[in-house]
């Protein structure tokens, strides 16, 4: 990997092919993955409805640009929209980092239409992107501070009430990012007091709340969006990851006021939507259900059930934490066939298919057993 930027830690093993749960790699011996790409396949790898929607749009083109209006964009936008209870519109972007840049760019038309110069609120452990617009409100200062030593206008928040409470009490601010399940930061919610006084703020001080839904977004809690268990009611949506069933997609949702808060040449993309990720989104959202929600649920509680023995569940749905009693390296699980994403120090994030079955679910706490000699 001489030629390959040192930016990531990678598993030490080369990939065959993979279907469902499973990979193999090159001798044919078999894992299971139970993080999905970091939640980019939704309904496991190699789904073959989303396969085949793939197969047949490549067959009639690859790419357009955005002087052209493929079909599946307006079926994405509208299902992405209508989930929301609210109007808005679309802009398609090709990850989640870029859907932050985007909200980024609309608060601060907002801010300049209204001559506002408050504070944009983020929280310590939220992670928005690796990009300079999204590392501003990204709350782990170890990625952030190498960069971006000092910005005036961003503050941290921790997920405590009472100093929430304060700082906006005494301060104007004018949009709050949230992420309501803490993707990176250890699975943790937003504890219900602080989403009250958000909520209060909100009215008191008209600021914009962002929905961070790059993880949590598209069914993976039990709902379709994950701000949803929270009755809260932002401006302005971010979604990526499992939208493109493995290809570059994401979203920026503008809701009420802000829905044409753009104007023509203002913002663009010369990828974003590519109409092959668009034809994996459009059978994606098909396949999300009230059936498959239900399922999500379900099979959320079963994995809290079931995996409390090993350590301290978090999460909701198929987002979920399990923070262990000892740190254990990913290689111990690799011996046993297990793919997992450790965040912080004991932390194993799981990010689950929403199709997964209890077989697949037993499984997977079986290897886990074995690997933690419970």
């Amino acid at each position: 990997m001489a030629y390959l930027a040192d930016t990531y830690i990678r598993f030490p093993i080369k990939v065959r092919n993979a279907s469902g749960v499973r990979i193999w790699d090159l001798d044919g011996k078999e894992y299971i993955d139970t993080f999905m790409g970091i939640g980019v396949l939704l309904f496991g790898h190699n789904h073959p409805n989303v396969i085949r929607a793939m197969k047949e749009k490549m067959e009639r083109y690859v790419h357009l640009s955005n002087f052209f209006l493929d079909e599946d964009a307006e079926y994405v936008a509208r299902r992405l929209i209508s989930e929301t209870g609210k109007g808005g519109k679309v802009f398609f972007t090709n990850s989640g980092a870029e859907s932050i840049e985007c909200a980024l760019k609309v608060i601060e038309k907002f801010r300049k239409r209204n001559r506002r110069k408050g504070k944009i609120v983020s929280f310590v452990k939220n992670f928005h992107g690796r990009t300079l617009g999204a590392l501003r409100i990204t709350g782990f200062e170890r990625i952030r501070i190498p960069f971006i030593e000092h910005d005036t206008e961003v503050v941290f928040l921790p997920y405590n009430a009472s100093e929430v409470e304060v700082f906006m009490k005494a301060e104007t601010v004018d949009a709050v990012f949230l992420e309501v399940i803490h993707g990176s930061g250890g699975l943790n919610m937003i504890p219900g007091e602080v989403v009250e006084v958000i909520k209060f703020y909100q009215k008191k001080h008209n600021f914009l709340l962002v929905a961070d839904e790059v993880q949590s977004g598209l069914g993976r809690t039990g709902k379709f969006y994950g701000y949803q268990h929270f009755d809260l009611d932002p401006d302005i949506v971010t979604i990526a990851k499992g939208i493109g069933g493995g290809l570059p997609l994401g979203a920026c949702l503008m809701l009420g006021e802000l829905a044409d808060i753009f104007e023509t040449g203002e913002h663009g993309s010369t990828f974003a939507p590519n109409p092959v990720a668009l034809a994996a989104g459009r059978v994606i959202l098909q396949m999300i259900t009230a059936e498959l929600l239900e399922h999500v649920t379900n099979i959320g509680k079963a994995f809290k059930e079931i995996f409390s023995q090993f350590g301290t569940v978090r999460g909701l749905g198929l987002m979920r934490g399990v923070e262990l009693e000892k740190r254990v390296t990913k290689e111990e699980f690799l011996s046993e066939g297990l793919l997992v994403n450790i965040v912080g120090e004991k932390t194993i994030r799981f990010l689950l298919p929403l199709n997964v079955s209890n077989d697949e679910l037993d499984e997977i706490a079986e290897r886990f057993s074995r690997v933690l000699k419970v």
